[in-house]
């Protein structure tokens, strides 16, 4: 029992160890900065045009009475926390790269790879570091966010419970979007390429989604699920919980994490 608990506390101090430099080396670079910046300008941006369409609406129903009847039912959850949230999801799916492609990339091109795997530590304490460490910067942007929903309330009466699962989706999907990141980290030493790879990898996720459409309707369910957007469109965005989309975005993590050991593990065969 002792052992066990001693081993433990080796692998948890490893693991903080290596989550403390990552986190770090984002602001000791212009990286952090730039990305977070990016993200809130093409957020704000967006969620001003969502916001604003719903302001005009509503004074334009307020002061007319065919169009309060068309429109009886004007809805702040609908008309923009939805939308927004599916906005920040597109955002992420370009941002999140940027964030992760320096992950193995710039450790492989910088040769201290090598140092990396001979120090005593697991490959599985290296990635889960490595990967808590881009989740750090990733929920700080997230977290930023949170002012315009503020703003909503001030407002308007935004279903609360939209509001907080729409954030679980977020946080679900920006897992899978980092894990697959340092995926593609792992097998290339350029930056840029893995930056593309990753973009490539989640616009191929994100398609499956709209091609599901074109297809049989079996192949056209398994389209659906495999692709991103739905498990966040159809259910965190709507406010429900479904353990199925939790599920998912958890196996695509995991697999993906087990992709980045076994790419670590053919670096040590191939010396």
């Amino acid at each position: 029992m002792l052992v066990a608990c001693c081993s433990l506390l080796i692998i948890m101090k490893n693991f903080f160890l290596i989550f403390q430099k990552e986190f770090r080396s984002y602001f000791n670079s212009p990286i952090a900065f730039v990305v977070i910046t990016i993200f809130l300008i093409l957020s704000g941006y967006f969620f001003h045009g969502i916001f604003l369409n719903f302001s005009t609406i509503s004074f334009q129903v307020a002061t007319n009475a065919i169009l309060a009847r068309q429109n009886n039912q004007l809805n702040v959850t609908e008309m923009v926390v939805r939308p927004f949230f599916d906005i920040i999801s597109m955002v992420m799916l370009i941002m999140l790269p940027m964030l992760t492609m320096r992950m193995f990339s710039e450790e492989k091109k910088s040769g201290t790879i090598e140092l990396l795997l001979t120090y005593p530590v697991k490959d599985s304490e290296v990635i889960l570091g490595k990967f808590a460490g881009c989740m750090g910067i990733f929920t700080i942007m997230v977290l930023l966010t949170v002012p315009c929903f503020i703003l909503i309330g001030l407002f308007g009466e935004p279903e609360l419970g939209v509001v907080l699962s729409g954030y679980v989706g977020l946080f679900c999907m920006g897992a899978a979007f980092i894990s697959l990141g340092i995926f593609a980290s792992s097998i290339t030493e350029n930056q840029i390429i893995a930056a593309v790879l990753s973009f490539a990898s989640l616009l191929i996720f994100l398609m499956m989604g709209y091609s599901a459409s074109f297809a049989s309707e079996s192949l056209g369910n398994v389209l659906k699920y495999l692709s991103f957007m739905p498990h966040m469109y159809n259910s965190f965005a709507k406010g429900v919980l479904d353990t199925e989309d939790i599920i998912y975005y958890v196996l695509f993590t995991l697999f993906c994490i087990f992709l980045n050991m076994r790419s670590l593990e053919s670096k040590k065969w191939r010396g």
